[in-house]
């Protein structure tokens, strides 16, 4: 039925008069339904291997606010946890990993072959996504690009400027594009076995790839995600692909071409009319409505959002914000942002 959900056509080139629109962290901490069923998954990580439930919270935002697509719920940090690396959540202050600085601590991740036993869970939570989404609603799968996820791998956490990673691409390249590589692949197995349990596009989340410049830019984000995408497209003809190089700036000129992506994800950093005139001559966007919006609503949000979709509106779009939506996000204020997308 793909020819019935907006998502797709736009993804596969197609200008429509009202964008389709969805959000990532969607299904999140500033939904009171959301908060119950964590509660009762009992922590994070729980939730997120335990498919009835992460199902379920990936479809509370769908009955809320009917969006035109649902994204898995899972975390980028499950792929370095199935290569062997422990994981944990720290409450209030976020992931904690066991740390990739030097050869031993490489040698004893898993081969790529062995991450389906740590990751089949998620699958079963696509397989019961593609069941009850409504049959408008796309069904995204995900994956942290390789550049980001081994920015956590190393460091052992987030970091402000990702120097650990840097440190260690300067200080010992070998192992590093090693590491690179390990997570590239599990990148690809990973995202073509949400494929083949249901997800009809999936999209890379570079994160951090903001902090990488000029050459190291290309190298470690701009080839990875072309590598990612050159073999799921390869395997699975017709899926779409999304790529998200957060900060990228400049570096957004060009991505879609240079790695294959079907569209690209904007973040708030650059401006909308900018954007339209040196990313989306190359094919559709997604974005990029300030996420804090969603806390301060009111004129503000309705102005910008409107902003938004005019300066998109001669190609194709999708609606989005430009980084995840936060906790402290006031549900009404989603409402009014998807009541001004589509014009009520």
């Amino acid at each position: 039925m793909a020819e019935t959900k907006k998502l797709l056509r736009t993804l596969a080139g197609e200008v429509q008069d009202v964008p389709p629109i969805w959000m990532m962290r969607q299904a999140g901490r500033y939904l009171p339904e959301y908060r119950a069923t964590r509660s009762q998954a009992g922590d994070f990580l729980s939730l997120c291997y335990n498919p009835e439930l992460a199902a379920e919270v990936t479809l509370q935002p769908i009955r809320r606010y009917g969006f035109d697509a649902a994204i898995l719920f899972a975390d980028i940090l499950l792929v370095p946890q199935a290569l062997g690396a422990d994981l944990w959540f720290v409450t209030g202050e976020g992931p904690r990993l066991s740390t990739v600085t030097q050869q031993s601590d490489f040698d004893v991740l898993k081969p790529v072959a062995d991450i389906h036993e740590t990751l089949s869970p998620v699958y079963e939570t696509v397989r019961i996504l593609s069941r009850e989404l409504p049959s408008e609603t796309t069904l995204i799968g995900f994956a942290g690009a390789p550049w980001t996820v081994a920015t956590y791998m190393i460091a052992g956490r987030g970091t402000p400027d990702q120097g650990p990673a840097h440190a260690l691409r300067e200080g010992n390249t070998a192992l590093f594009e090693a590491l690179l590589d390990r997570i590239t692949l599990a990148t690809i197995e990973y995202l073509s076995a949400q494929i083949e349990a249901g997800a009809e596009v999936v999209k890379i989340f570079d994160s951090w790839a903001g902090s990488l410049k000029g050459e190291a830019f290309r190298k470690y984000a701009v080839e990875p995600c072309r590598v990612i995408t050159q073999a799921i497209k390869a395997r699975h003809p017709g899926i779409p692909v999304i790529g998200f190089p957060r900060e990228a700036g400049d570096g957004y000129i060009g991505f879609a071409k240079e790695t294959g992506v079907d569209c690209v994800a904007l973040d708030n950093s650059v401006a909308p009319d900018w954007a339209a005139a040196h990313v989306q001559v190359d094919g559709c966007v997604q974005g990029n409505l300030a996420s804090s919006h969603m806390i301060t609503g009111g004129q503000a949000l309705v102005d910008e959002t409107r902003r938004i979709v005019e300066a998109f509106s001669k190609g194709p779009h999708i609606f989005n914000l430009g980084h995840g939506i936060t906790p402290d996000a006031d549900p009404e204020n989603v409402q009014l942002m998807i009541d001004t997308v589509r014009g009520r």
